[in-house]
């Protein structure tokens, strides 16, 4: 029976792997473990013949496990050892430096996670049957020694059946062995290696060695037999490749080792080649995606570096130019959203081909991640020749890809830097071939441009508005504004949505758009949302203490605090310190952050919610939409992103995905709420559809907290009344309009470019998943 030991922190991993460990033979025995010390301990005290672990677990990775198996000692004479047994190691990482790692540790072999279950079943019985045949050898040479000890005969016959014995044992080790002695003739020869050649042993012992390697081979091995002969000492394993007689690749460690006489003198020597034609290979495949792209097959960032860092090394020797195009592709995204990832991806592949097909053979095409892919054209005598590189690959990406019935274009937007001119280190000429490939793409895209000093200066900006960003949060600049969800059945307010905006160094409001995707690159969202949870349960708190009707208050939370923060204690301590009933806060979540996080998390919102806190999803239908977390996940409203309900009353496509969103959602139970209600015709579509709660411009936009106050003492919610006044499409910097008062005539606001969320206008975003954050959306 043999012995099967699975290791994983994971226990639907562990489930899996067993199950297809007890289907490889019905005496097959399963121990599963999720604690690598309690599995240590097991294996202290007992036997086992395989190992199978995961290579990334929280308190020792498989490496470490690995490395800490093979140091097992027996506890007594009795004690089983483990130093032998096979280990698989099961990893995701695409890094090779994560495979040697364990290789080095001591595993035996890999698979790549998600494991298709067909590999693992064949290794797995390919290392058991080694594993038997290394117990049988164990054995019988157990026996034998026994044999040698209290056998009576003479000494003569004694060394006869110790060598037929002993050729017996060695015909059972999955290594081809053989003896040579100094004319080069072959004196002993194993199972294996006369089945390797394809000969019976007896036909090749007495013959040259070229018998057994053919011509190349045996003059290496001449020349490496001789210089064991003259020192009298074993050679360490070497690798060689050689081919079989089927024509097929095999890689080898082979060792040679002396064999002695009675007189102690070298008389042959010992050739042992052991096989690790399929470790070499998996490491080659490692080495190649590692440094490939697994979609298009273009050599990957990683690789683009080493090549930059090499042209730069034959640029210091010499009068050498080359380019570096940094390539974007212009409606990749409008392509995934509309048909889906699958279709994104031949698209992706066509765009691989076709850049392929427009360089030269000495130049390097990479792809960098998403639809970003960059040129090095090498051997250049100057910007001429990159500008019509460029005009090619424009050229080429501008012709439609048919993919499935439909015609796909992707078009690019194109930065190029040169070397020496434009930086003289892999990171400089990256960053700068970035910067001139944005300036393409806000210049009209579908073009190229050239590197310029002037273009550092957006980069710099950034690099203020985060040293604002944090002197504005000591210094207590940003305040919240509130924009009101109404309930449709009873036309009153129910909740508030808790929004950002900066008062940035005493100048005009600035709302999010301007500095969120800043915040969240360098974390500074984080003691932002902080400050955003506590002020809105604080504000929504003091309403209560004032009479006020109780308003549910939503706050939106941002990745980067789900991967940095323990926010199950943060929202604990935030409620005690404010004061505020649990049932009264909203969370607010992305449909990325449901997908992406870990058990623990996970367990900890759902002990958020047994507290009486609201989890609710925010642009519902702009991400995954999986109905495999909307059931599972302790979610209590779904909010239907502005974009359908922009388009619900004119686009057929936009109503079918919202009447579905509130079925769904009635079907699980759920609240619907639907943002960016903007006049009464969506309204009315909205009440038609069975939607339970409604915000946006149509009742009010995001207001001050004491307008909010006056908003609440209202005994219903009004839409607001507009009048013929136009209002400029573009803002800036100025304050937002004065609240929505009772009986107030205000203007209509017009669509304006990215005013949503940013309380400029009524548009709404594109329909695409962003990060929840401090109020990034009204």
């Amino acid at each position: 029976m043999a012995t099967i030991l699975i290791l994983d922190d994971r226990t639907t991993n562990r489930d899996i792997f067993a199950r297809l460990a007890l289907s490889l033979d019905k005496d097959v025995h399963v121990q599963a473990f999720g604690d690598p010390h309690e599995a240590l301990r097991w294996l202290s005290q007992n036997s086992v013949d395989l190992v199978v672990t995961d290579f990334r677990m929280p308190e020792m990775d498989g490496a470490e496990f690995t490395r800490r198996l093979r140091g097992l000692k027996p506890a007594g004479s009795g004690s089983p050892s483990v130093v032998d047994v096979p280990v698989i190691v099961i990893t995701a990482y695409n890094d090779r430096a994560y495979r040697m790692r364990a290789l080095e540790a001591g595993a035996t072999d890999f698979l790549l996670s998600p494991v298709d279950h067909y590999e693992f079943l064949t290794r797995a019985r390919n290392l058991l049957r080694m594993r038997w045949q290394q117990q049988v050898i164990e054995r019988r040479a157990e026996s034998l020694e026994q044999e040698l000890e209290h056998t009576a005969r003479s000494h003569e016959e004694l060394l006869r059946d110790s060598r037929a014995a002993l050729a017996q044992v060695i015909d059972t080790v999955p290594a081809m062995i053989s003896a040579a002695d100094r004319q080069g003739r072959c004196v002993f020869v194993n199972a294996a290696q006369a089945s390797f050649v394809g000969q019976p042993p007896d036909t090749l012992v007495g013959h040259d060695i070229e018998r057994l390697f053919g011509h190349e081979r045996a003059l290496r091995s001449r020349a490496l037999d001789q210089l064991v002969f003259e020192t009298g000492m074993a050679l360490p394993g070497r690798e060689e490749e050689t081919t079989s007689p089927e024509g097929q690749p095999r890689i080898f460690v082979t060792t040679k080792a002396p064999l002695h006489n009675a007189r102690g003198e070298v008389v042959s020597v010992l050739t042992t080649s052991l096989e690790i034609t399929d470790r070499k290979l998996a490491e080659r495949r490692l080495g190649h995606m590692a440094h490939h792209d697994a979609l298009t097959g273009l050599p990957n960032r990683a690789f683009l570096r080493d090549r930059l860092r090499r042209e730069l090394a034959r640029g210091r020797r010499g009068d050498h130019v080359f380019a570096l195009l940094f390539l974007d592709l212009d409606r990749f995204k409008a392509v995934n959203d509309a048909l889906g990832h699958h279709l994104g991806d031949e698209l992706l592949r066509a765009v691989a081909q076709r850049l392929k097909a427009t360089v030269r053979e000495d130049d390097i095409v990479a792809r960098l991640g998403g639809d970003e892919f960059a040129i090095v054209q090498t051997g250049i005598n100057g910007a001429e020749e990159a500008d019509a590189l460029a005009g090619r690959v424009i050229a080429a990406l501008s012709e439609p890809v048919v993919c499935e019935g439909h015609s796909l274009s992707a078009g690019a937007s194109i930065g190029i830097t040169l070397y020496p001119r434009d930086g003289t280190d892999p990171d400089e000429l990256l960053r700068n071939a970035d910067l001139a490939m944005y300036r393409a793409k806000a210049e009209g895209r579908n073009a190229w441009r050239f590197f310029a000093a002037a273009m550092d200066a957006r980069a710099r900006e950034a690099m203020q508005i985060e040293a604002d960003l944090r002197a504005g949060l000591a210094r207590g600049e940003f305040v919240l504004h509130y924009q009101p969800q109404v309930d449709l059945r009873s036309n009153r307010i129910t909740g508030a949505e808790a929004l950002l905006r900066w008062r940035r160094s005493g100048q005009r409001l600035s709302t999010p758009g301007t500095f969120l995707a800043i915040a969240e690159e360098t974390g500074l969202i984080v003691p932002i949302n902080e400050w955003v949870l506590v002020e809105a349960c604080r504000q929504a708190a003091a309403w209560r203490e004032a009479g006020l009707p109780p308003v549910r208050m939503g706050v939106n939370l941002s990745p980067v605090q789900f991967r940095r923060q323990d926010v199950q204690a943060l929202v604990i301590r935030v409620l005690e310190e404010t004061g505020l009933d649990p049932e009264l806060l909203d969370l607010e979540l992305t449909e990325g952050i449901l997908m992406d996080q870990a058990p623990e998390t996970v367990a900890g919102l759902q002990a958020l919610r047994a507290l009486g806190i609201r989890i609710s999803v925010d642009d519902f239908g702009t991400g995954y939409s999986s109905l495999n977390y909307v059931k599972s996940f302790p979610v209590d409203r779904l909010k239907i992103d502005q974009s359908f309900v922009r388009g619900m009353t004119t686009e057929p496509n936009d109503a079918a995905i919202v009447r579905t969103i509130v079925e769904l959602g009635h079907m699980l139970r759920l609240q619907v709420i639907a943002e960016g209600v903007e006049n009464e015709a969506q309204l009315a579509r909205l009440k038609s559809e069975g939607c339970d709660e409604v915000q946006g411009f149509y009742f009010s936009e995001a207001v001050p907290p004491e307008a909010f106050a006056q908003l609440l003492r209202q005994p219903q919610a009004r839409p607001r009344v507009e009048r013929e006044v136009v209002v400029p499409l573009d803002r800036g910097g100025e304050e937002p309009p004065p609240p929505v008062l009772p009986g107030t005539v205000l203007p209509p606001l017009p669509p304006s470019k990215g005013a949503r969320g940013l309380g400029l206008g009524p548009e709404p975003m594109p329909a695409a998943p962003r990060p929840a954050a401090a109020g990034s959306g009204d």
